[in-house]
């Protein structure tokens, strides 16, 4: 989910699944809705040796409401029903359509994954649906944002996972590229799978989410993220990870503009 990093809010967010009109991009911003006016990426993906990315749709896993304000998304992922508490604070308060994107794979590809009694942390957590949906799923999950989004993220996973009968789920600071060896040492912390949604965007904190996802990736971990491109610098973004990680396409969401990646230790 899209982490708040000091962005300014706008006047209307929108709300789950909605997209900015082209309008609302400068020229240089808007470019990237055609991915032919992109950067090159395509030296930053591994060539995968399996099967060729998947072509996905986004499923109506929402339950619309009919009140008009912006209060609570119901979500089914899992065979649970999952209530969400939106916010118009923060950005990082807002399900966006990376965590949609990502929570269905998660989902639908439980015997490929199997995250029953892995540990898993998820960076920028934002409202906690992504960590959701990986604690049902069966693992030890760590969901982790700034400072003023922990309060509803922790609302959020607490109303959602301390009545079932799952590992319940830890949430806690994490600053991108700030305090890592002291909060998240290496020693200690060793994660199965890293997730992340909508975590790139146009936002002045890329480098030290570079930083992080470099330090969090250890040999054996599997970053799993999710993306709206919507900018030349998201490109320019995974052009970099794919420089010190092994960055593979796992699939595409075509009418969404989402892709979705598998990140790994390069191999000496």
């Amino acid at each position: 989910m899209i982490s708040t990093q000091h962005l300014p809010l706008p006047n209307t967010l929108p709300r789950a699944m909605d997209c900015p009109t082209k309008e609302e991009f400068s020229e240089e911003q808007a470019e990237c809705q055609d991915e032919s006016n992109c950067p090159d990426y395509s030296s930053a993906i591994a060539e995968s040796h399996s099967e060729s990315p998947r072509i996905l749709k986004i499923l109506q896993k929402w339950v619309p409401t009919v009140s008009p304000y912006f209060d609570k998304e119901h979500y089914c992922y899992a065979d649970s029903q999952i209530t969400i508490q939106e916010s118009i604070d923060h950005f990082g308060a807002i399900v966006w359509p990376g965590a949609l994107a990502l929570s269905q794979y998660l989902e639908s590809n439980q015997q490929e994954l199997n995250l029953k009694d892995k540990k898993v942390l998820e960076i920028g957590a934002g409202t906690g649906l992504v960590s959701i949906v990986a604690s049902i799923l069966g693992a030890y999950v760590t969901a982790t944002d700034l400072p003023e989004v922990l309060e509803n993220l922790q609302m959020n996973i607490s109303r959602n996972t301390k009545h079932m009968n799952i590992h319940q789920p830890e949430v806690r600071k994490l600053v991108w590229g700030e305090d890592l060896n002291e909060d998240f040492p290496k020693s200690t912390h060793h994660y199965d799978f890293i997730l992340a949604s909508d975590v790139v965007y146009h936002h002045t904190c890329l480098d030290p989410l570079l930083t992080t996802l470099a330090y969090l990736c250890q040999p054996g971990t599997v970053l799993l993220w999710a993306n709206k491109f919507r900018f030349s610098t998201d490109f320019e973004f995974l052009k970099k990870l794919g420089n010190i990680l092994l960055v593979t396409l796992l699939a595409e969401f075509p009418e969404s503009n989402i892709k979705l990646f598998k990140v790994t230790v390069k191999e000496n």
